[in-house]
């Protein structure tokens, strides 16, 4: 068992990513549906995203990221003892996407198993993590995020086809020798919000059958404005408890990299929380809303940009179906 110290605290020691090679631009969109990039741009700050192959599927581009991860990390798989896989789009109900990935990496020696909750997967998983490494179950634990929304997603639909994108991030975890890591977390949910965004069919509640595929209901189904209102509220309350938890001020904030929903609720975040633009990490005019890989692949791309330095206090924040809500306050 790996032995609790006093004041120990849990770091990420690694990250990578993957997301596919096709790119789908606003312009490609317009002419799959009643759409224009200045409509797309203006309501989500998405310019474009990537979407997987007929062939890819979520633990493809789980295993992409994880195998980057443990590269960047110096790492072999042998080093890892759990992976944990954050998704909304598993690869098949059963068995789990982090046992597809098990398989991919060749890590028969682990345990594996999925967290679903939305897009504040990766930050479930992440304060998961914490527990497992401090209580000695863990020592190092492989943390991946993935979706391809693609395939769940209703190209029909304006509203939400302009959105989503596919990719996955991915991190490995141990437990820090230093005061970096893991200061505070918050977390919560509210299942009563459940019906303003999910998937109606394919579960045991609505099984698959061929009025369920006449009717679309195998796919995203959202009420955007309720959910603009929640997210900007509970993205905030999270936040705010989790810095309270650390006992930090918002002005200890260095970046604050929030959930990539769209660039309303960022911006509507940031300004609740007197976050100046230039401390807020934004990438979804690149990527879209690629759910749980969000926070990883921000947090892969300001680290080897440079952007983080020792000490740097990081505000990790997410908002997801469920409806489900967490931040991480984190010193790198």
């Amino acid at each position: 068992m790996h032995k609790r110290e006093q004041g120990s605290r849990v770091k990420i020691v690694s990250t990578g990513f993957y997301a596919p090679e096709k790119v789908l631009t606003n312009a490609d969109l317009e002419k799959m549906v009643d759409t224009t990039d200045e409509w797309i741009v203006s309501r989500s700050g998405v310019k474009e995203r990537r979407i997987a192959s007929a062939e890819q599927a979520t633990s493809d581009l789980c295993i992409e990221a994880a195998r980057r991860a443990l590269r960047n990390g110096h790492f072999k798989v042998e080093d890892i003892d759990l992976i944990i896989v954050a998704t909304a789009s598993p690869d098949t109900i059963f068995p789990s996407t982090a046992c597809w990935v098990q398989e991919g990496l060749k890590a028969d020696h682990v345990a594996a198993f999925d967290i679903g909750a939305g897009c504040t997967g990766f930050l479930y998983g992440l304060i998961l993590a914490e527990s497992l490494i401090l209580s000695g179950v863990s020592k190092r634990i492989l943390l991946i995020g993935g979706e391809v929304l693609s395939k769940i997603t209703n190209w029909k639909d304006r509203a939400t086809c302009v959105l989503f994108g596919d990719a996955a991030g991915a991190a490995v975890l141990e437990e820090s020798r230093d005061d970096s890591g893991i200061l505070s977390h918050y977390w919560k949910a509210d299942g009563s919000l459940a019906g303003l965004l999910f998937q109606p069919a394919g579960g045991t509640r609505m099984p698959a059958s061929v009025q369920t595929v006449a009717g679309d209901l195998h796919y995203i189904q959202m009420k955007g404005n309720e959910v603009f209102k929640h997210a900007v509220k509970r993205m905030g309350e999270s936040a705010v408890e989790a810095l309270k938890r650390a006992g930090l001020r918002k002005e200890d904030i260095r970046w604050f990299i929030p959930h990539q929903a769209n660039t309303r609720i960022i911006d509507a975040t940031a300004e609740r929380l007197q976050v100046p633009p230039e401390k807020v990490y934004v990438n979804i005019q690149r990527y879209g809303n690629v759910s749980v890989a969000c926070i990883p692949i921000c947090l892969h791309e300001l680290h080897v940009a440079g952007k983080l330095k020792k000490g740097d206090i990081i505000l990790l924040d997410a908002f997801g179906a469920g409806f489900t809500w967490a931040a991480v306050a984190y010193r790198w």
